[in-house]
């Protein structure tokens, strides 16, 4: 649950301020929950993006991120530091200034995200604690074990479009598994960002590890995905759950 900036106790306030030269200014991420705070502070000798947590379930979620991030080098934004006081874990890290893509049908950003996409799924996983399929989807299958890195939540929010490059925020759920994992995950966002399933795969197939993956392997997946997000809609009203159960059944229904 995100909290406001004042939620954080004076001493810790004080340490960010420390770190940026004093706050001038505070402004909280747009989206996302991931962190109780979430906020690009800025100072007078730097501007950060903060995320911070008390809770156990909170810190847990950003020590985990804060591993990853600092293991994978190139795509993530960089850590700046980190420290913890007053029961809290704070991380300041470089604050990314650009535009989400435009992910939808004929968009040039699409060319970008293939380049980043092509990066990444050379990408080994690195050597810290990562979930697995099973821990991260809820459902397994022996195809999806592997050794790459998949992020396992590339929506336009957790894209950013930069002068140097596309780069990727909020790994909280960085996840060790076949590459085609990755692509599989990205399909309901192409969906929902106005391709049909049809040109979605279309897309998706320039890169070898969706060709050359099982289609009985994606019927299973989108089968299950489907499944899991129809769930979830029963069970949470939100505009967000009821959009990917929609994505789902539809790329599950042309599978079929």
């Amino acid at each position: 649950m995100r909290s406001d900036w004042a939620a954080l106790p004076e001493p810790v306030e004080a340490a960010v301020a420390e770190r940026v030269g004093g706050i001038i200014g505070v402004y909280p991420a747009p989206s996302g929950d991931h962190a109780e705070i979430a906020s690009t502070v800025i100072g007078s000798t730097d501007t950060v993006f903060v995320k911070a947590a008390s809770s156990g379930p909170g810190v847990r979620s950003l020590r985990y991120e804060l591993a990853v991030t600092k293991a994978i080098g190139r795509y993530p934004p960089t850590v700046l530091w980190d420290f913890e006081s007053d029961g809290w874990l704070v991380v300041g890290a470089e604050h990314l200034d650009g535009p989400h893509p435009d992910l939808s049908p004929g968009s040039p950003d699409l060319d970008t995200l293939a380049v980043t996409l092509t990066g990444l799924q050379e990408t080994a996983a690195p050597d810290v604690r990562l979930f697995t399929p099973a821990g991260r989807i809820s459902f397994a299958h022996p195809a999806m074990d592997g050794d790459s890195l998949v992020h396992s939540d590339l929506n336009p929010a957790n894209l950013i479009l930069t002068t140097d490059g596309l780069r990727i925020v909020d790994w909280a759920y960085a996840t060790k598994a076949a590459p085609w994992v990755e692509l599989a995950l990205l399909t309901q966002w192409l969906i929902g960002n106005g391709h049909t399933p049809a040109q979605a795969e279309d897309w998706l197939s320039q890169f070898p590890a969706w060709a050359g993956t099982d289609p009985e392997v994606l019927d299973d997946f989108a089968a299950r995905n489907a499944s899991k997000w129809a769930n979830k809609s029963r069970q949470n009203t939100e505009r967000w759950v009821r959009d990917l159960a929609c994505w789902t059944y539809e790329w599950a229904g042309y599978r079929a």
